[in-house]
């Protein structure tokens, strides 16, 4: 079964306010993001012995290579709106630029979408490491307590 991908369109009239505010909430956001993995970088390294234990391996390996993945995107989104949020100058200047000032607001447009799916994929791999993190915490302390 094939799964059609939905082209959103994004019609509203996007005052320049409402735009930077967007672009600087992604930004706090991203930059978030970032502390966060710096976060689950130092859990992986603190779980590194039991994460390579045969039972987690598999598992471990994919998350931590979808980690370093998100990291690179992370990286790259910020840029991304960093460079987005210099370009507000054509909504601002005074000069009408029609093509221009629509081509911008395409791009945010097209930011929206990206942003909100980036952070969705980040909460789902946050779930993951959690709950894969929360098993060998608990397997250790069962051991523990039978020892």
């Amino acid at each position: 079964m094939k799964t059609k991908r939905i082209k959103a369109k994004y019609e509203a009239w996007l005052s320049t306010e409402i735009i930077h505010n967007d672009s600087r909430k992604w930004l706090s956001e991203l930059m978030f993001v970032k502390d966060e993995q710096l976060f689950f970088d130092d859990l992986v390294k603190s779980y590194t012995l039991q994460l390579i234990d045969s039972k987690y391996f598999a598992k471990s390996k994919i998350i931590v290579e979808q980690l370093s993945a998100l990291q690179k995107e992370t990286n790259m989104l910020i840029d991304t709106i960093i460079i987005h949020e210099r370009g507000l100058e054509v909504m601002v200047d005074g000069i009408n630029q029609i093509d221009e000032e629509n081509a911008y607001k395409d791009e945010h447009g097209k930011l929206i979408i990206e942003v909100s799916e980036f952070l969705k994929k980040n909460r789902t791999l946050k779930t993951q490491l959690f709950s894969l993190i929360k098993g060998i915490i608990k397997e250790g302390k069962q051991k523990r307590l039978l020892q």
